[in-house]
């Protein structure tokens, strides 16, 4: 699944992409590079962090459920018994 980036922010990623690899690694590299980079995160990484987040989600809105649930039972009335 690819995303679309907005311009500006691909922009802002490039650039920091650049900053990178000159603090880490001491070398320059063009515009053309770090957007290859960019691309290859967003292709092969970018999927596992997703799928990470999605799981987060899941687990949060399970906890909430359940949370719910526990409200919703405290409306039970008790029955009589024959």
């Amino acid at each position: 699944m690819l995303f679309n980036i907005p311009k500006e922010q691909r922009r802002i990623m490039i650039e920091e992409i650049q900053q990178f690899f000159l603090n880490e690694r001491d070398e320059e590299i063009s515009s053309f590079a770090a957007e290859n980079v960019l691309n290859f995160f967003q292709s092969s990484l970018a999927p596992h962090f997703y799928n990470n987040a999605v799981n987060d989600a899941i687990k949060v809105l399970e906890q909430q459920y359940s949370s719910i649930e526990e409200e919703v039972r405290t409306l039970e009335r008790p029955t009589i018994k024959s």
